[in-house]
């Protein structure tokens, strides 16, 4: 059975679906060659070699180590603006087990968040606006490496990205598969949680498992610590705020040794809050709750709290400018304006820390199996479908964002 077809609005949408073979072509052609952050080598290169086919004025790369700009003039370029779309490149360090003609080529690589769409969506929105230019001002396009834990954006910012391309607000969206296609997901506030790393590490004594007395069991003191833990969430935080904290991973003694008691052990997990406020008091409550247990039963905790990705939280003008430009093209019925943020974590956010702009959610799932895989499932494959409609609604971004003053 075909996935449900998409319907939308404006020349814009008409005009890329035309060649919807050739972002379809690409689209699978990067999901068979998969590359890690600020590896994207080949991907790179066969971003800069489709723009210049899509004739785009200007093509900058290595920006942040893989990162390419392209840039794109209006028929007019009066109003001064500059407005950025954001798109990124980079894949998983997972195996694919799908078996499809385009599946990874690459052992151990996938692009198995989807990444590899939003490149082609942001490439056949290059060519629409380059063979269009309908609008006033200049289209500054943001291919991103290493979204994935690498922190790409914070990387380009820092290579002088916004110095160089003084964009007034910039733009950025993520497929998202628990969403039918033809919809899309906004809010006016946070899209994304940040994501924080923790690294407890706790030193005991170690000694003979049969003679525990003699011992400070550092796997004990693990135990408690985990289970104290989270009451942070349920005692600290306030019921209307939102807050995770999970360890997922623990590490100590070898598995060899089964009467051994371990010297020291380790756990690793994650903090997701929303609100800097509320990051900061689980922080604390992590340092004292983990000082507290391991002294009160005889060791020594030492907690390492690493802030990774800020949350993503879009500014208001900018998330309300981006539904009305979705609903014009979808339709009311198909744009919610009050999407639920997620605890997921995402790079887009030091964009949004410098510059004004919105995050949205491009739907893709499908009753029928075509990419309804969540992201980061080894089955997971973007719905080649939505191309078109992403790519509208990046130009529509552009178009809508600046006018030609003579448009209808």
């Amino acid at each position: 059975m075909l996935a449900p077809r998409i319907k939308a609005h404006g020349r814009a949408f008409a005009h890329i679906a035309a060649y919807h073979p050739e972002l379809t072509a690409l689209r699978r052609d990067l999901h068979a060659h998969p590359e890690i952050g600020f590896e994207e080598h080949y991907t790179a290169q066969r971003v800069v070699e489709a723009l210049k086919l899509c004739g785009v004025d200007e093509i900058h790369t290595g920006i942040g180590k893989t990162g390419v700009v392209a840039v794109i003039h209006g028929r007019q370029c009066q109003s001064g603006r500059m407005i950025g779309l954001r798109a990124d490149m980079d894949a998983l360090p997972m195996t694919e087990h799908n078996d499809f003609a385009w599946k990874s080529l690459k052992p151990g690589m996938m692009h198995g968040c989807g990444h590899d769409g939003h490149t082609a969506m942001l490439v056949g929105a290059a060519r629409y606006l380059a063979e269009t230019r309908q609008f006033d001002g200049t289209a500054v396009l943001i291919f991103q490496p290493g979204e994935e834990g690498f922190a790409g954006a914070k990387a380009m910012i820092e290579d002088g990205l916004f110095d160089r391309f003084p964009v007034q607000s910039v733009y950025a969206m993520h497929n998202w598969p628990q969403m039918r296609p033809g919809t899309v997901g906004i809010n006016p506030g946070p899209m994304m949680a940040a994501a924080d790393r923790i690294t407890i590490e706790i030193t005991g004594k170690g000694g003979h498992g049969a003679h525990p007395y003699q011992t400070v069991d550092p796997v004990l003191v693990s135990a408690h610590i985990i289970t104290a833990l989270q009451s942070i969430v349920s005692r600290n935080v306030r019921a209307i705020d939102s807050a995770v904290v999970s360890l997922c991973a623990m590490q100590a003694g070898d598995m060899g040794a089964f009467s051994v008691t371990p010297g020291k052990a380790t756990l690793m997990g994650t903090v997701r809050t929303f609100n800097p406020e509320v990051q900061d008091l689980v922080e604390r409550r992590l340092h004292e709750v983990c000082s507290g247990v391991a002294l009160g039963l005889g060791a020594a905790a030492h907690v390492n709290y690493e802030r990774i990705y800020p949350a993503t939280i879009n500014s208001r003008q900018e998330a309300r400018f981006a539904a009305e430009v979705a609903q014009k093209l979808l339709g009311h019925d198909h744009v919610d304006r009050d999407l639920e943020p997620s605890m997921g974590a995402e790079d887009f956010s030091f964009m949004l820390q410098v510059k004004p702009g919105a995050y949205l959610r491009l739907g893709q799932g499908a009753e029928n199996g075509v990419g309804s895989c969540f992201l980061h499932n080894s089955r997971y494959d973007f719905n080649d479908d939505v191309l078109p409609l992403g790519a509208a609604l990046h130009a529509g971004l552009i178009e809508q964002g600046m006018p030609l003053a003579s448009a209808d």
